[in-house]
Parts: C-alpha cells; structure tokens; sequence
C-alpha cells in the first residue's frame, strides 16, 4: 500500500505546516507580531493556545514584561513563514488563541464614558486601525454588530497592533437596539455624517458620548441615524469634506475625550 502523500510545504516530524483558509478553526485564530503578541499574553481574558517564537522574538517579549502562559516552541522565521503566509509580518512570533468573549452593554460598567459604534463597517484594516485609535484615546469599548461585522481574525489583529487585547469589542445583535440601551445608561449619541447639521465640537456634550461611524460610502444607515440624539460632521477646511472611517474615527475621539477630560 502507498503511503500517504506528503502536503505542498509539509515537513515530516516537524510541528508547522501550511494552512488553508478551510483547516483554520472558527474557534482559534493566530496572532503574530511583537505588540500584538505581547497584548494577548498580557490580557487576562484571553485564552493562549501555543506560543511559537524565533529566540530573538522570545528575548524581546521577556524585555516586554512577557509572561508564557504556555512553553513557548522554538522556530525559525522560515518555520512562521510556511505557517501563516509568507506575507505575514510576523516578527518572529505567533500565538494561537481563542477568540475573545463578547462583554454586554451591562458589563461595560458605570464609569464607561466614551464608547463608539460602528455601523456596518466590514474591512479588517478598518476595524483593526479604529481599534488602534480607541485604544490611544482611552475608550471604553468599541461596538460593533455580529452580521455586518469582521470576524477577530489574524490580519484584524495585526492591524489593530494590540489593541484588540486592550479596548473590549462588544458584538449585538442590533446597533438601534444598543443605541436605545446606551441611551437609558446616559450616553449621548452621536452620528457622524459628512451631511451632519451640526458641527462635531458643536455636538458633543455630557458625561458619556456614544459616536456612531457609518461604512465608507453607505455611511449611517436610516434606523442608526434615527436612534441617535444628534447627526454631525466634522467640519473639514479643504476641498475633500469626508474622511475614510479610521482617520474619521480618530479625529472624533480625539475631540471626545478632550470634551470629557475633567
């Protein structure tokens, strides 16, 4: 009998080999990359599977303040290469993970303050750079909707550059549904559109702000912009009136948390 045959990149007796789209489990994911690596090893929500390190990466992230949860496997970067792709910048290092569980409006607690919704917002480099930009400006959550939504994969990780282990990711079945929630908490909410009515700086007050970013073309949906207390803009002095959804997404943080700072 024939034995069986070996895979394209497969090596025998050894731990890596490529994956396609269709073996990777829903329920794990890889995140790779020095600061998205030293995040989810620092998140205590976060369930680490395996650690696979080059020695280099192992020393930077025991420079970092890094603890291994599990005993990291050691590799070489051709080793990660044939694992994630060879286009995955990788830095020496992945781990594989669970996805992280999804808080409730009701965990977010009393003292959350600044939160943002996304609307419909389905590119991973999107998602991963809003993330980034609410974790500098200290959100408390950013929400999102589980149909129109990206799933917590590797390249929205990468993107987000550890801030998908600082800032909570919330998925609801309905973005009007939390809105009316975030409502009943105290938020003011607020939809942002280039047609908006309002100026943002105009727009924004109270103890807890809620802004709601709509896709890049779509912007906010009819029933998203009727839930909110207020439909603004950002008030651009150029030619170009409206931003992609990231760099919208930090300029009205950045005017959030300085409207609430004390």
């Amino acid at each position: 009998m024939k034995g069986p045959r070996s895979r394209p990149g497969h090596r025998r007796g050894g731990p890596y080999r490529p994956r396609s789209p269709a073996e990777r489990r829903p329920d794990r994911l890889f995140i790779y990359g020095i600061h998205s690596v030293a995040a989810a090893l620092a998140n205590p929500r976060r369930t680490v599977l395996r650690i696979i390190a080059t020695e280099n990466a192992r020393h930077r992230l025991e420079e970092l303040g890094a603890r291994f949860p599990v005993a990291p496997e050691p590799a070489i970067p051709r080793d990660l290469d044939r694992l994630l792709g060879a286009e995955a910048v990788h830095q020496g290092v992945a781990v594989e993970v669970e996805p992280l569980p999804s808080p409730s409006l009701a965990e977010l607690g009393r003292d959350a303050r600044l939160v943002l919704l996304l609307d419909q917002v389905t590119d991973p480099h999107n998602v991963g750079a809003v993330l980034r930009s609410a974790a500098a400006v200290a959100a408390d959550a950013v929400i999102v909707t589980g149909r129109h939504a990206p799933a917590e994969t590797a390249v929205l990780a990468k993107a987000a550059s550890g801030a998908l282990d600082i800032v909570p990711v919330l998925t609801v079945p309905n973005l009007a549904r939390a809105l009316d929630e975030l409502g009943s908490l105290g938020f003011r909410r607020i939809g942002l559109d280039s047609d908006g009515a309002a100026t943002l700086e105009t727009a924004i007050g109270g103890d807890k702000i809620a802004l709601v970013l709509g896709a890049e073309g779509k912007g906010l949906r009819k029933l998203t912009r009727d839930t909110c207390d207020v439909v603004a803009r950002l008030d651009l002095p150029g030619a170009i009136r409206s931003l992609n959804v990231s760099n919208a997404a930090v300029l009205a943080l950045y005017l959030a948390r300085r409207s609430l700072s004390p």
